[in-house]
């Protein structure tokens, strides 16, 4: 069983810049198959932005969304982790701020993220949680 959170992250994580295009991040999204991207400023974390954020948080304002940033749709209230840090402790995170992905950073770089899918895999495989965060989405 993985102790730390670097043994079950998903690393490489996809980055897009604060003045990305939401259609641009969606299509990034729909494209590799992610219900999430890093925002980045350079190479610093600047927020997290999920497709649920992408729709709320901008598509139903209105505006065109090649033109909209995704920097007003991405959460910049982060919780992290690190490569070290214990899955307990990520798992705790998750619980306590009510977030299904958390980031994992390195020296302030972004170098992974750590879901409540790889999490549930990790522990329970055979639940149901674990089953549907390895199904492929049907698109």
């Amino acid at each position: 069983m993985a102790q730390h959170v670097r043994d079950i992250m998903t690393g490489a994580p996809v980055t897009v810049g604060p003045q990305t295009s939401v259609a641009e991040v969606a299509r990034i999204m729909r494209d590799r198959d992610l219900g999430s991207v890093l925002v980045t400023d350079g190479d610093r974390l600047r927020g997290l932005v999920t497709d649920r954020d992408l729709v709320v948080r901008s598509v139903s304002r209105g505006g065109d969304p090649e033109d909209i940033t995704v920097a007003g749709a991405c959460s910049d209230d982060l919780v992290t982790v690190a490569p070290d840090d214990d899955l307990d402790h990520a798992v705790r995170l998750m619980r306590e701020h009510a977030v299904r992905r958390v980031p994992v950073v390195e020296d302030g770089r972004p170098v992974g993220v750590v879901s409540l899918g790889d999490t549930a895999m990790e522990r329970d495989p055979e639940s149901a949680l674990g089953d549907i965060s390895v199904a492929r989405p049907n698109i």
